[in-house]
Formats: structure tokens, sequence, C-alpha cells
């Protein structure tokens, strides 16, 4: 099975699911709507995260680098 048709069977059972509990008076947000937008809040949660990570020690990073450089130039002399 493609990895196209294994996902439209998941997303076909998790809509089952929500259906279901949705029947019962469980809850309606289970879907595949809320799934997708979970998904995606959470990518852009980890892509800040990323980006707060890389401002925090790029520079630390840069001035490690900078001093190793520059150690490496003294000890050819």
């Amino acid at each position: 099975m493609n990895a196209k048709k294994l996902l439209d069977v998941a997303l076909n059972g998790l809509d089952a699911v929500g259906y279901q509990l949705d029947h019962y008076g469980i809850t309606s947000k289970v879907n595949r709507h809320t799934l997708i937008a979970l998904a995606m809040a959470e990518q852009k949660h980890l892509e800040g995260e990323w980006d707060s990570l890389q401002a925090r020690y790029g520079s630390q990073i840069r001035f490690v680098e900078g001093v190793a450089g520059r150690i490496r130039g003294i000890v050819r002399i």
C-alpha cells in the first residue's frame, strides 16, 4: 500500500472515530481538520523554537569559531 492510500485510510479512520464520539456526545473535536490544524500549529511552534535556539547560540558558535580560527593562525606562525 502506498503512502497516499495509507494516509487516506488513517484519516478516514480518524473521521470515523470522531463521528462516533460526536454521535455519543463526547466531543466534536476529533477529525482530520483539527488534527491538521494541530500539526500545523506544532510545526510553527517548532520553527519558532529552532529560530530562538539559532539566535541564542548562533552568535556564541560564531565567536568560538572565530577564536579557533585565530588560534589556528597563531599556531601556524
